[in-house]
């Protein structure tokens, strides 16, 4: 049970406590006692507000219920569009403007790449997430399905020759797009030097080539006359061919290239959010922990691997010999953002005067920009923001008053921890749908401090499900992908960011490739988003990002950008058309298959959330395809099932038959873990099943069609029955 300490008005939980004290505080800058004064002060200012923010979600929300029974019959377009700007749903356009934000780092004003995001709980995730900034391309080619198993090409556990010729082609291919020889290709070269300043290739039949941009060459490692190294740059993004004809894999290539590095997670998103099973003080101290390591650079995380343990932690920077016998320093490791919590959840981490919970939000704002704070006064071994900004992307917001009053927030957070004015950047998600359709007026709310916009498709198809619940049966999950409102949301992300002036300043982000185990499908699709005018998509791993990398080498994002301005047209009327069925005479085999597809992904994830406290995990669906997934997963199915509970399509029967046999397939699933706690046949003694059905029966009651709350009151559920 916890333990507080009384400090002021405020009961902090004693191990909170002796973490900020003993660890977060010292060397900050920060005196103690100022410091909880002023978080006492902060809270008591601020509590109210949120609290208020949250009770207009529920207005609003009751509002479109109640709109949407009375017009049960239909409604005419312009009607429906006139109620919500009546309520405020839709806000008075801002003037035209361009964000100011100064002060933002190199890899997110001006460098395209991708962008993992991993659960900060988790030191080895977040270590290999921050180290993703180089990768080896033939690892990442060797190890996936980019390369067929065709042809003698199987993947085993010793090294197949014949697969590795086709990484290789594979490789020099992509080297022959990217940086390009005159009149020849890399697949041709014998040596790889360094003269007068410029790359010199010689080819198997004794000429030479250089590039065919010699600006492309940036350094290299070694002798010029024999590099171990060459650096090269495309479209901003590097890479590194390794150069050892004695290595294993050099000594079959005629130049002697054993691999190809490429810059690959150029940002990291070090997640306190969706990520993570975070219910209590401990988890936030250990979430906490472990953000503090990686930006002092002192984190580390030891595991077993092939019988030997092995210590992981960051990588340091790496130097090259220009061309002109200078240097060149790469960051060796990601840029790190850090995700926090949005405005609804408490935490019992912070008792107030009144002994209430205060706003989980707050807490991780000042918490998380106290600990970056380290990196700003340079603290540790390594330096996170070479402009000397921190980086909190903030999640869940709701229209432009709910991003003002991050603003405010972060206006005060600054002053509380002595940081300039904007020190504090803010990624603004757009992931819900009044966020959508006033996005332009929420970057207006923060354009001196904005530095990321994403979209997200999980959890902004559960806030439509959710915000037009009474206005009918929703199509199937699946056909969500090809809907109008879709479409025109992504579009309109992209329209919003580039008309308010994020060239240059910011990210437009897109969302998660969920499948780790399908990269060539990967490498088939996700271009299409940096073609949609992303210059950032979040990818699922570190081998995902290296793969993902080359893309950004393929698709001249910036150029993109700068054509799409061209046609910049407004989506409104477009993403308010409601994803209702036209006709909801679904056949019983295919009522069938979405109930047993939602209920096995939603057990699939929870059991793990609720029994281990894994907020993001690859989960198996139900064909057996491994999906990473985190609570905007869970958000969609169970509004989605919620909602045609709701209006009839199936009973509650039939919910509950589905859950029990998939909990069976689940637990199948998962029965070489022994650590894995079955839900059958025990289902009313199994927490997690409970949770389960909670989210589908009070889906309807749940705020926005969130998950947090649920989760989280079945997680303590289970964390105080084992203490007991």
């Amino acid at each position: 049970m916890s333990q507080y300490v009384d400090i002021g008005n405020l009961k902090v939980d004693q191990a909170l406590y002796e973490f900020i004290v003993s660890e977060a505080l010292p060397e900050s800058g920060v005196a103690d006692g100022q410091f909880w004064s002023d978080f006492e002060t902060l809270l008591n200012e601020w509590t109210p507000a949120n609290r208020f923010l949250l009770e207009e979600r529920k207005t609003i929300q009751n509002q479109l219920d109640t709109w949407y029974r009375d017009h049960s019959t239909g409604y005419e377009f312009e009607e429906y569009k006139g109620f919500l700007e009546e309520i405020g749903y839709l806000e008075p356009k801002v003037d035209d403007f361009k964000i100011t934000s100064e002060n933002v780092d190199h890899e997110i004003a001006h460098q395209a790449g991708p962008q993992l995001v991993v659960p900060v709980d988790n030191a080895r995730y977040a270590l290999n997430a921050a180290n993703a900034r180089f990768g080896s391309l033939y690892d990442a080619l060797y190890g996936t399905d980019v390369i067929s198993e065709e042809d003698g090409a199987e993947r085993g556990s010793s090294y197949n020759p014949v697969r590795g010729e086709k990484v290789v082609a594979y490789a020099k291919e992509f080297l022959d797009r990217a940086v390009p020889l005159t009149g020849s290709s890399h697949k041709d070269a014998v040596t790889y030097k360094v003269t007068d300043e410029n790359l010199v290739v010689t080819l198997s039949d004794g000429s030479e080539r250089k590039l065919a941009e010699p600006e492309k060459f940036k350094g290299y490692h070694g002798l010029p006359e024999d590099p171990s190294a060459i650096l090269l740059e495309n479209h901003g993004l590097h890479l590194e061919i390794q150069l050892d004809p004695e290595h294993p894999i050099g000594k079959g290539d005629p130049a002697g290239v054993k691999d190809i590095l490429v810059e690959s997670a150029t940002t990291t998103i070090m997640d306190c959010e969706d990520s993570v099973a975070a219910v209590d003080a401990e988890d936030k101290v250990r979430v906490y922990k472990n953000l503090l390591g990686l930006m002092k650079g002192d984190l580390t995380a030891s595991f077993n691997k092939g019988g030997r343990e092995v210590t992981r932690h960051l990588q340091p920077d790496r130097s090259y010999t220009t061309p002109d016998g200078g240097e060149i320093v790469l960051k060796g490791r990601s840029l790190m953002f850090i995700r926090n919590v949005g405005h609804l959840m408490t935490t019992p981490a912070i008792l107030d005067r009144n002994g209430e919970e205060v706003p989980e939000g707050i807490v991780d704002g000042i918490v998380t920009c106290l600990l970056a704070k380290h990196d700003l006064l340079q603290n540790g071994k390594y330096q996170n923001s070479d402009a000397g900004s921190i980086y909190i992307v903030k999640p869940k917001m709701h229209g432009s008053k709910e991003v003002a009053f991050a603003n405010t927030l972060f206006n005060r957070i600054e002053d509380m921890l002595g940081l300039d004015r904007y020190t504090v950047k803010i990624g603004v998600m757009d992931e819900e749908r009044r966020t959508t359709l006033n996005l332009k007026n929420c970057i207006h709310a923060v354009k001196e401090r904005i530095v990321f916009i994403n979209t997200g498709f999980l959890d902004r198809t559960g806030d439509e499900i959710h915000t037009s619940m009474e206005a009918g049966a929703m199509i199937r999950k699946q056909e969500m992908k090809t809907s109008t409102w879709l479409h025109s949301y992504e579009q309109s992300n992209v329209n919003v960011g580039l008309e308010t002036g994020l060239i240059g300043k910011a990210q437009i982000g897109k969302g998660m490739w969920a499948m780790p185990e399908l990269m060539n499908n990967m490498m088939e699709q996700k271009g299409g988003q940096l073609k949609a005018g992303a210059n950032t998509a979040w990818v699922p791993s570190p081998t995902a990002a290296s793969l993902h990398a080359l893309h950004y080498h393929d698709i001249n994002v910036k150029a993109t950008q700068e054509k799409l301005m061209e046609n910049i047209t407004d989506k409104i009327d477009e993403i308010l058309q409601v994803p209702v069925a036209a006709s909801t005479d679904w056949n019983e085999q295919e009522i069938h298959e979405e109930l047993e597809n939602n209920a096995q992904g939603i057990l699939g994830y929870v059991v793990r959330w609720v029994n281990h406290g894994v907020g993001c995990s690859k989960v198996p669906d139900i064909n057996n395809i491994g999906l990473m997934e985190d609570r905007a997963t869970l958000r969609i199915s169970s509004q989605h099932m919620s909602n045609w509970l709701h209006h009839g399509i199936v009973t509650k029967e039939q919910v509950e038959k589905t859950l029990r046999k998939m909990a069976k397939v689940v637990d199948e699933q998962n029965a070489d873990d022994t650590q894995y706690r079955p839900m059958a046949p025990d289902y009313d003694q199994s927490i997690a099943y409970k949770a389960a059905r909670d989210l589908i029966f009070d889906g309807t009651k749940q705020p926005n069609g969130y998950t947090e709350p649920i989760l989280h009151k079945r997680r303590r559920e289970l964390k105080e029955k084992a203490f007991i």
